[in-house]
């Protein structure tokens, strides 16, 4: 039972990093590439859509890491899992403002502070990328020592 707990946080943690990465490393690029009104217009369906995901994926990759830690797993099933989680609070706390901006209707679509906003929201979710790297390392590193 041990080890499904430990397959589910890492597989969590690994798609999670993954859409993170991805979103980082190519979607965000792209969209800023295309101009801020195109950006800005599709920024909204993209979210929306990848709230779901991600938000899911942080939380199943979390409890199931806490757990394995809990059921007398290694430290660094908690450490990971802590990893994992914490990309939620930031999420609500330090990027959600931006978020709530970005997908306000009354933001003009091309404007200076949209450009702004859309290039602090890259800044902001790289964090996510790279914690979520680092929470998925950490499984990984785990997984292989089992």
């Amino acid at each position: 039972m041990n080890l499904i707990g430990e397959l589910i946080a890492g597989f969590a943690a690994g798609l999670f990093a993954g859409a993170a990465v991805y979103v980082s490393l190519v979607e965000h690029p792209a969209r800023l590439s295309c101009g801020v009104s195109v950006a800005i217009a599709e920024f909204a369906p993209s979210y929306r859509r990848a709230t779901a995901m991600q938000a899911a994926l942080a939380l199943i990759g979390t409890i199931a890491a806490l757990g394995r830690w809990g059921a007398g797993g290694r430290p660094g099933w908690l450490l990971g899992g802590i990893l994992l989680g914490s990309v939620i609070p930031f999420t609500l706390v330090v990027i959600r403002p931006t978020n709530q901006r970005l997908l306000d209707a009354s933001l003009p679509q091309d404007s200076p502070e949209t450009a702004a906003l859309l290039a602090r929201w890259g800044r902001l979710h790289a964090v996510r990328s790279v914690v979520g790297l680092a929470a998925f390392a950490t499984f990984l590193v785990l997984l292989s020592r089992r």
